[in-house]
């Protein structure tokens, strides 16, 4: 993934206005871990005005759904709640030909309260006037538990030894 195409999708996100948590790989490195990371997660606020943003900021960047979803249907909550049911649906992911190799993953639900982590969110900033939103810690750790994946399991064993007592959630 090239830093490059992290700045521009942030940049894209800021300004259309979408509020939104970085947290998976992103994440991870945010918080000290320094690995690799392919893709950018994001869990955005899950309302048909700010999903129509997202798809419209990411679609200027070259991105669309690698399944044929649209923004309207994407907002509809019955609708994500069948693919997450049916489908085992837990992230739609966004591909660009602009940006090949760096896939955008947007989950289909929100696994925390909204509002309550945006304002735990830490901010970093990948460029002057760019600023991107890392979800809390003890957040992301919990998220990295309940997916219980081995690059998850990895990532929690190294971000404990980084932060301690700190890291426990």
């Amino acid at each position: 993934m090239k830093r490059e195409t992290v700045e521009q999708v942030t940049r894209a996100l800021n300004a259309a206005g979408v509020p939104y948590l970085a947290v998976g790989g992103l994440a991870v490195i945010a918080h000290g871990y320094g690995r690799t990371t392919r893709d950018i997660d994001l869990v955005i606020r899950l309302q048909p005005a700010v999903i129509e943003a997202a798809f419209k900021a990411l679609a200027a960047l070259g991105y669309h759904p690698r399944v044929p979803i649209t923004a309207e249907g994407f907002a509809d909550p019955g609708q994500r709640a069948r693919w997450i049911a049916e489908k085992g649906m837990r992230v739609l992911s966004f591909a660009s030909d602009q940006h090949p190799g760096t896939a955008v993953d947007v989950f289909v639900t929100e696994p925390f309260d909204f509002q309550e982590e945006l304002g735990r969110a830490m901010t970093v900033h990948l460029a002057p006037g760019v600023p991107m939103r890392i979800v809390h810690l003890e957040t992301l750790l919990r998220l990295k538990r309940e997916a219980g994946r081995p690059q998850d399991l990895a990532d929690i064993a190294e971000l404990r030894l980084l932060h301690g007592g700190e890291s426990r959630g």
